[in-house]
């Protein structure tokens, strides 16, 4: 590839993603781009997410076209400097080819289980490098939560994700339920990876989890962070464990986005193929009587923030219909606060200021 010429291709989101649509641009051709701005959004199978530019220029070209889609990988645009001829765009945008998709080869995500606790936990990880960062989702997700913001990690650092117990594909055996039961978990998967100490990264009732078992943490990101704070939406929970059908469960995950808009035929379904897995909602049932019984929060972790000797930051979506961004108020001096535009899923809606925020507190 020329030094001048930048292409803007479709990202890989997730294992399963081959291809992604052009739903809008955000740049005209012949308008500057800075590195790090929105320049188009593209929605695979699963979500709909914006692809920013990596470089300082022009874009000089629109190759996806809105309602295209292509495969991983694909074309969508160019930048380049002002005085790059047009011929050598030209040439670029022809002779340009696809790199095969490797899916789950070397420096792809690589999926297992391991035994943590006597319990089987499904983890995926993604890249290497001397510094490990561990991903731990919320109530009612799994480790595909995390889809945009692994990949950006992971091209400088080793990245695990993983299931808490009675989420995806880990066992539906949640022992006490409660988190100081789920930061047990946490610590022996850390074991079974063979992980002293890593930047522990936590949503909501993970980020819960992650301060419970920070002992084990070289730095310590919660994201809309449970346990900081009483509230919650109790008719949230209650609506997500009572949902059956898919129209039921996107209007209940519509309360995680500031724009429910982002809640996908796809996203709704596959949550429901999750809760209907043999035993999984018992132990979400199980899960939210142990940490959130009566609409409230039952553990009170923020003392734990003063006690902190690590790098610590919080990240909040200021439309958080779930948990108040109210919690990240009068936390320690210590402890770097962030509130971003988004609802409860700021590692989704604004993924790649989360994972810059993530990469800069391990630095």
């Amino acid at each position: 590839m020329s030094e001048r010429i930048h292409a803007i291709t479709v990202p890989k989101w997730g294992m399963a993603m081959d291809a992604g649509t052009v739903t809008g641009w955000h740049v005209a051709e012949g308008q500057s781009v800075a590195a790090g701005q929105d320049v188009l959004d593209v929605e695979s199978t699963k979500i709909a997410n914006a692809i920013e530019a990596k470089v300082d220029g022009t874009l000089r070209r629109i190759v996806g076209q809105v309602g295209d889609t292509l495969p991983v990988g694909g074309l969508l645009g160019v930048v380049a400097a002002p005085d790059v001829p047009d011929a050598e765009i030209d040439a670029f945008v022809a002779g340009f080819v696809v790199a095969p998709d490797d899916g789950e080869g070397e420096g792809g995500p690589r999926t297992r289980t391991v035994v943590a606790d006597g319990r089987a936990i499904r983890v995926q990880e993604t890249g290497a490098g001397e510094e490990t960062v561990v991903l731990v989702h919320g109530f009612g997700g799994d480790l595909n939560g995390w889809l945009f913001v692994q990949p950006a990690l992971a091209t400088t650092r080793r990245v695990v994700a993983l299931d808490l117990p009675g989420h995806g594909g880990s066992t539906m055996d949640v022992g006490g339920a409660g988190v100081a039961a789920l930061a047990r978990v946490l610590e022996a998967t850390l074991d079974a990876l063979g992980v002293e100490r890593a930047h522990l990264v936590g949503h909501s009732l993970g980020g819960a989890v992650c301060l419970v078992a920070a002992g084990r943490a070289s730095a310590l990101t919660l994201i809309a962070s449970a346990s900081l704070g009483p509230a919650i939406n109790g008719a949230y929970i209650e609506a997500f464990l009572a949902a059956e059908r898919r129209k039921e469960m996107a209007a209940a995950l519509g309360a995680l986005f500031a724009d429910p808009a982002l809640v996908t035929r796809p996203m709704a379904e596959d949550v429901l193929k999750a809760k209907r897995i043999d035993g999984a909602q018992a132990a979400l049932r199980a899960i939210a009587a142990a940490c959130f019984p009566a609409g409230r929060q039952a553990d009170d972790l923020r003392g734990r923030l003063a006690g902190l000797r690590i790098p610590a930051q919080v990240i909040w979506g200021l439309a958080d219909r779930v948990i108040p961004v109210a919690h990240a108020e009068g936390l320690p001096a210590a402890v770097a606060v962030h509130r971003l535009d988004a609802g409860h899923m700021p590692h989704m809606e604004r993924a790649a200021d989360v994972a810059r925020l993530i990469a800069a507190l391990g630095s």
